[in-house]
């Protein structure tokens, strides 16, 4: 009798234990739980809140059409740069909005670059100053920037009534222009951005102004002649390429066969925009020095895209822009690189496609 109660009382416990390890099994571990992943709906939802904030923009910048979050009511700076070949390679070119390229003495062409979207902390050499270049600056009610003049030609930018900043009153400064010991003179006075606000301040300038837009369009489709490589002969010891990366949809330019290269941060000057202008151009002194005619209108090219137009230019408000059958043409949002020849230079297109 007293086996079979034991027995039994075992039996009891077997089944007792039986029972608990069921119902913990039906019991999930909290640990062993995953993770609910988010829905195509919700991962959809996200990437569009994304993309709405990547393309929301405050402004745009107004020499080079693309959108920014920064402020654009700051005066556009156009400075004078040397384009001897003791000068190159050049300090700021590659962060210029717009560039002007213009014969001035013998067979050198000058830069005009205006900077507004992007002003580096050095820009030069800087160069003296002429008179259409600062016809050039008005346009655009900039600060023209530049190093020494004769008198009569800094009596001419005084009378102008164009704001100025005269290289030769801040020479060697420390704050504003600065020479580098390892050029000569006049090839190496380069302009300390860092000291614009300043200069701007003690001759009463004002430092925000509205600046006009040029026109650009996000749709430029040019129809011409595919341009792949661009040679502008100014005379046979000065001439420009353009060389169409299709990757980027730039041209790259070179100065007498060698790229044009940014000595400050080592970069190739890419453009979104070649425009070429053909005008008169007469020279008016024995030092060869010239006037240049930016008012009458002519022939001009037009590189975009691979593809060269031919044009017409016109001054519009001080400012030279494409037109073509009597319908203003649009630039390609980006940079600006524009070669002023006279009636003897040449355009040519030496190859069709791009690189």
């Amino acid at each position: 009798m007293r086996k079979l109660t034991t027995f039994g009382f075992f039996l009891v416990l077997m089944l007792l234990a039986a029972c608990s390890n069921e119902a913990g099994a039906s019991q999930p571990e909290a640990e062993q739980e995953e993770p609910q992943e988010a829905t195509e709906t919700e991962e959809a939802d996200v990437v569009t809140e994304e993309k709405d904030v990547e393309e929301t923009f405050e402004n745009v910048y107004p020499l080079t059409g693309e959108p920014t979050n920064d402020s654009v009511d700051h005066r556009v700076l156009s400075v004078m740069v040397n384009n001897h070949t003791k000068a190159r390679p050049q300090s700021g070119l590659s962060q210029a909005d717009v560039v002007y390229e213009v014969l001035a003495e013998g067979q050198i062409t000058r830069f005009l670059a205006l900077f507004h979207s992007d002003i580096p902390d050095e820009i030069g050499p800087v160069r003296s100053a002429r008179p259409y270049y600062f016809e050039l600056a008005n346009g655009f009610d900039a600060v023209y920037t530049y190093h020494g003049a004769s008198a009569a030609i800094n009596e001419k930018v005084a009378a102008s009534g164009i704001d100025y900043l005269d290289g030769a009153g801040y020479d060697n400064n420390g704050w504003l222009f600065e020479r580098d010991s390892e050029r000569a003179a006049p090839h190496n006075s380069f302009l300390l951005s860092s000291g614009i606000d300043q200069a701007l301040a003690e001759q009463g300038y004002e430092a925000e102004k509205e600046v006009p837009a040029l026109p650009f369009s996000e749709d430029v489709s040019p129809a011409g002649t595919e341009a792949g490589n661009v040679k502008v002969t100014y005379y046979d010891r000065e001439i420009v390429s353009y060389d169409y990366d299709a990757d980027s949809e730039q041209y790259l330019r070179s100065s007498d066969g060698a790229p044009t290269m940014d000595r400050t941060n080592g970069e190739r000057i890419a453009l979104d925009n070649v425009f070429i202008v053909r005008t008169e151009h007469n020279v008016i002194d024995s030092a060869g020095r010239r006037s240049v005619d930016l008012t009458s209108g002519g022939d001009a090219y037009l590189l975009q895209k691979g593809t060269m137009q031919e044009v017409q230019w016109k001054n519009v408000d001080g400012r030279i822009l494409p037109y073509k059958d009597g319908e203003a043409l649009s630039f390609a949002p980006g940079q600006t690189w524009v070669n002023i020849i006279q009636e003897s230079s040449t355009v040519e297109v030496l190859n069709e496609g791009g690189q």
